[in-house]
């Protein structure tokens, strides 16, 4: 539509971006009667979203994670980033592409290396002067090759080439796809370290539990979705044996014989200062003033409010179109419903903390299964009635909460309830070949009123 019709930035795209004429001949194929079929929204309703995206003068996409989660996942992430330079909405004020992360400081674990394809700072494995720059400081010699992503790490441990696994504030066994097959997987490792706050379901299997320290407990940072690393003050000690992450992992370091090289969370942010360019003037010293918002290459640097203001990294934006994929998982005699799965304002992530709230789970005690009303009156189920939801890999149980929020033909099921997990039905394969991510929002399920839920 923005093509067809002429709203685009060509002063931008000329000046700014490259392969434009690929995106030209991939879209012209996808007119708003076709994109209708495919999504659901109506062709109107596409032609007018465009319209007020392209002609507004500052326009922001914001997402969650949920549009990664996908075996096409990379490539409707690219699509929002050629949305977006298309109508010149990169680099100013009220533009840009915003991920929403899925857990408070994912975006600093990712600018830390916790990625299996990058150094700390986003520098390729593969890069020489990275390779020099890490190896001096670390005094090791540092594989050059990407490591393992999460799903192939479980595919690893099934096959017996990972034997040990050591897994941080994380809880796969209700987090992850294919709960059977992450189960098996961690059952079939040698050796099973995890750190969190609580006995999560998957520090239930492991053979050491570190006992880790709460956020209110400890120093450090955190950085949000506008790259602005902000520090955390601890408001009272640790509880019992908890540590804080850096100490657990410093302690461990000196068992494996690398001694008092962090004494301190200041101590680890100079290291990371010293080797990562884009953190080169933050500091703690500094952040007690407030967050800074990288790129900070220098101490006397404000910090970055907004990237891409002139170029990009690369130099010239690409813009990488791609093909509908439809869902490896569609609709057939025996599974006629998708389910899709996320979740409920009250609940964060697998409920390893919101669910030990009293207030909290007064307020939402339990998982419901979210059904279009049409589709309850076929099924013959009431509100606040059980269904059986089944995929080809499981079945639970829930109590139904119907919705026209919901599409017919569509179930929701929220993945924090640990006693009807919705990760039971989901699909560890196709992978996403660029991201590795298993397609989590689509299944193809099977729905049936029951008497009760167990």
């Amino acid at each position: 539509v923005i093509l067809a019709e002429g709203l685009e930035d060509r002063e931008f795209i000329d000046g700014r971006t490259e392969n434009i004429d690929e995106l030209e001949r991939i879209v012209a194929a996808y007119t708003p009667e076709r994109v209708a079929e495919i999504t659901g929204a109506t062709a109107d309703e596409i032609r007018e979203t465009a319209r007020l995206y392209a002609r507004a003068k500052a326009a922001a996409v914001v997402f969650s994670m949920g549009i990664t989660q996908f075996s096409s996942g990379t490539d409707q992430a690219a699509a929002i980033a050629n949305l977006a330079m298309l109508t010149g909405n990169i680099g100013r004020p009220g533009t840009g592409v915003n991920p929403l992360r899925g857990h408070n400081n994912v975006q600093g674990a990712c600018d830390m290396g916790c990625l299996s394809v990058i150094f700390p700072g986003y520098a390729r494995l593969d890069d020489p002067e990275a390779q020099d720059r890490f190896s001096s400081a670390w005094g090791r010699e540092l594989p050059a090759w990407p490591g393992l992503t999460l799903m192939e790490m479980f595919e690893a441990a099934h096959d017996g080439t990972l034997r040990a696994l050591y897994v941080m504030g994380e809880n796969p066994v209700v987090a992850d796809a294919h709960q059977a097959h992450v189960v098996g997987a961690l059952e079939a490792l040698e050796f099973l370290v995890v750190q969190d706050i609580f006995l999560t379901e998957t520090a239930r299997l492991a053979d050491v539990v570190l006992p880790a320290a709460s956020w209110l407990e400890k120093e450090g940072t955190f950085t949000n979705t506008e790259r602005r690393v902000q520090l955390v003050r601890q408001v009272i000690p640790p509880r019992r044996e908890a540590r804080p992450d850096w100490r657990i992992l410093a302690d461990l370091l000196d068992r494996f014989g690398i001694k008092g090289r962090h004494s301190s969370p200041a101590a680890v942010m100079a290291e990371i200062a010293s080797l990562v360019p884009q953190f080169g003037g933050v500091s703690h010293k500094r952040l007690e003033s407030g967050g800074l918002q990288w790129p900070c290459p220098t101490k006397r640097h404000p910090g970055t409010p907004i990237l891409h203001t002139e170029r990009f990294p690369r130099g010239r934006g690409l813009f990488a179109p791609a093909e509908y994929i439809p869902p490896a998982e569609e609709p057939s005699a025996d599974f006629p419903f998708v389910m899709t799965t996320g979740r409920v304002l009250p609940h964060f992530h697998t409920g390893t903390m919101t669910r030990r709230s009293s207030g909290i789970d007064a307020i939402y005690p339990e998982g419901l299964a979210e059904l279009n009303p049409n589709d309850a009156e076929a099924l013959g189920v009431l509100e606040g009635g059980f269904v059986e939801v089944a995929s080809r890999r499981g079945a639970i149980r829930m109590r139904v909460k119907l919705t026209e929020a919901v599409s017919p033909g569509v179930i929701f099921v929220p993945f924090h309830f640990a006693e009807a997990p919705a990760n039971r039905l989901t699909a560890s394969t196709p992978l996403d070949p660029h991201s590795k991510m298993a397609p989590l929002k689509v299944t193809a399920v099977n729905v049936i009123a029951v008497a009760e839920a167990t």
